[in-house]
């Protein structure tokens, strides 16, 4: 993710962590009711309301007929009852909007739709109550997504809603929005499958959805006019963003939809992944959080400043009960209510090791098949202690999380901080030992000198399923474009070649598979870095490139195809990998390793896989014969071919090679 909010700062008499304007001398001594339901309540005969304000010496309850404008209908004083505040309304109020209202001192804060919204007017300024039942689709009971037993068998691919059919050759009836993305049957004018069709023939089996909950960049009423941002600016954290919602004024809408893409994608044999921002708001003073509880949510230095180890103006405090309580219950509801698959953790680093533990459990026992990953890093410091923090280093104390490689990253194709920095794809030396770590999944191997990979001195997961392996992402440069601006000599034939080796190392290693979005096609952002907020003609998948890049997306369909074939590719556990993926060779820009599949289900006994990267073709010896399924551009599973005494690897390009049962 990437800076995209204005820093906003509190009064230090609202954050300051030693003195507090009632009665607790620090937010450690705030009362915890974490057993507490803090959801609304909403029958026919009656709906509750409640919130959680310890400082609030008032709170009001407003209720609306629209989520848009007008003056409140009503206006009920809420009572505290033990450490919430409540009011009951009788009567049916399906479709009413509402808001909360806080008095600390003699301060009225702003209407807020309350941390607990689940489903809200356009813009999110007004929550809903609604009748959620009402909203799931046909046989939304029996939906369900792919089963996994490891998450090392997913396939993900990583994907921004708008980028995926708003290009005008997507076909798509429904641009940018969530069903457009569901939508099957569009083509390209030149006959090439779009949209949900390219996804299903491209193989992948999880999509990733860049955040979808309703933030704060997008006018939704405005819809008409250019805008365009990721969304990693949270606003209201358990409802869907309604400028992908064909109408985002009524509150049901969007709610709809996105089960209906959802389940469209389940049907279609596909899991949704959901980007989730826990860990810093998109506005902090004017902040649900900080309308709330002003300061709790939010972590601060000693001096009660707000730390901001989010770059984005604050960082939330994952260690605090109630905002661990939020959290966990968030990515329940997720999970429970929309049938998600999985959650990836933006800045992951930022909370703290038990709760991301904890959220791994809560969401297993909902959807065993489900599994959670993220960023096991920081964009700054932290007041939270680095041996708590859920950086990559800690994964060994997180069995159930995986964390983004940035070992594998940047040593296949260079740093992303320097855009002339090269990798083993184009032309580095010595970055062999940064693959071979890419390879086993981060896990602790003996053929693999730490010494010498790039960013790790030591093994960083117990199970090779808990590095996400991948070459590129929404960040940074795509794969093409930091090629092409890293090696500017190369011949378009070689930074082909390159993207190709790039991504055919990814899904030969043991880690979990990651695809940037159109990386299939070669996608480019005309050099753009950070296209947060730039226009759909930088961010789009153009579809045109399908055709002129035809061969790289048939090489990246027949990478699936092979990984999915073979379990040996995706071993379960580290003591499967040391005992079977022996290293063979390693010398400067050239790997070969044998994977012995053993008493695994794959059909192939041995597998031999080579990876040049020289420009030059490699002559690999051999003791025995192999039958021949990858061999530069040429694929064939069934390995008619032989290769006897030597295997000639082309150069730029990878070779597998198998012995049967």
């Amino acid at each position: 993710m990437k800076p995209i909010s204005i820093f906003f700062m509190i009064p230090l008499l609202l954050i300051s962590c030693k003195t507090d304007k009632k009665t607790h001398i620090s937010f450690d001594a705030y009362p915890s009711p974490i057993e507490e339901n803090l959801w609304l309540d909403y029958t026919k005969e009656a709906t509750m309301f409640r919130l959680w304000s310890p400082t609030a010496d008032e709170v009001r309850l407003n209720l609306y007929d629209n989520g848009t404008d007008g003056q409140a209908i009503a206006t009920h004083e809420m009572e505290q009852q033990g450490e919430i505040w409540k009011t009951q309304i009788q009567g049916d109020l399906n479709g009413t909007y509402y808001t909360y209202q806080v008095r600390i001192d003699e301060e009225w804060l702003e209407e807020t739709p309350g941390i607990y919204a689940q489903a809200v007017g356009v813009n999110g300024k007004r929550a809903m109550v609604l009748d959620l039942s009402a909203t799931d689709p046909t046989n939304w009971d029996t939906d369900k997504g792919p089963s996994l037993s490891y998450p090392n068998e997913a396939i993900i691919y990583e994907l921004h809603i708008r980028d995926m059919t708003i290009h005008p050759q997507s076909g798509s009836n429904s641009p940018g929005k969530y069903l457009g993305l569901v939508q099957e049957g569009t083509k390209s004018p030149e006959g090439f499958s779009t949209g949900m069709d390219h996804l299903k023939e491209l193989g992948i089996t999880h999509v990733h959805l860049l955040p979808t909950f309703d933030h704060y960049s997008i006018n939704e009423t405005k819809l008409d006019s250019a805008q365009f941002n990721w969304g990693y600016d949270p606003q209201n954290y358990n409802v869907p963003e309604g400028s992908f919602a064909s109408d985002p004024y009524e509150g049901a809408v969007r709610i709809k939809e996105f089960k209906q893409m959802v389940q469209t994608f389940h049907e279609n044999g596909i899991g949704v992944i959901l980007d989730v921002v826990y860990n810093h708001t998109g506005r902090t003073a004017e902040s649900n959080f900080n309308q709330e509880v002003p300061g709790y949510y939010y972590r601060q230095w000693e001096d009660g400043t707000l730390s901001d180890a989010a770059a984005c103006g604050n960082e939330t405090a994952s260690e605090r009960p109630m905002m661990r309580k939020f959290i966990l219950e968030s990515v329940r509801y997720w999970a429970s209510e929309y049938h998600v698959d999985g959650f990836r953790f933006d800045l992951m680093g930022i909370h703290d090791i038990e709760l991301m533990n904890q959220v791994a459990e809560t969401v297993k026992k909902i959807n065993p098949n489900a599994f959670v990953y993220g960023e096991g890093w920081t964009a700054k410091d932290s007041p939270l202690p680095e041996e708590e923090r859920a950086l990559k280093k800690n994964v060994l104390q997180m069995p159930l999380v995986t964390a983004f490689s940035d070992d594998l990253r940047d040593g296949l194709k260079g740093s992303v901080f320097d855009d002339t920095s090269t990798g083993f794809v184009s032309g580095a030396k010595n970055r062999e030992e940064s693959i071979k770590f890419g390879v086993v999944g981060a896990i602790d191997h003996p053929q693999i000198d730490y010494k010498k990979v790039n960013y790790s001195d030591a093994a960083w997961t117990n199970d090779p399923w808990q590095a996400i392996s991948y070459v590129s992402c929404h960040d940074n440069h795509t794969l093409y474009d930091k090629l092409k601006i890293s090696c500017k000599d190369a011949p378009e034939k070689d930074l082909i070649a390159m993207a190709k080796l790039a991504n055919a190392i990814v899904l030969t290693s043991q880690g979990t598979a990651f695809l940037h979005a159109g990386v299939e096609m070669l996608r480019t952002k005309n050099g753009e870095h950070n296209s947060y907020n730039l226009p759909d003609n930088i961010n789009q998948i153009d579809w045109g490139r399908k055709k002129q890049y035809t061969e790289v997306f048939e090489y990246h369909k027949n990478l699936i195809a092979l990984r999915k074939a073979h379990p040996a590719l995706r071993m379960a556990s580290g003591e499967a990998v040391r005992n079977q993926l022996d290293f063979k060779t390693t010398k400067d820009a050239f790997i070969v390793f044998q994977i012995k599949s053993g008493d695994s289900e794959d059909s192939w006994s041995n597998i031999l896989i080579l990876y040049n990267a020289c420009n030059q073709p490699i002559d690999y010896p051999l003791e025995e014969a192999w039958q021949i399924a990858v061999l530069g551009d040429d694929f064939d599973l069934q390995g008619k071919r032989k290769a006897l005494n030597k295997l000639t690897v082309p150069p730029i390009s990878m070779a597998v090679c198998f012995q049967k049962n």
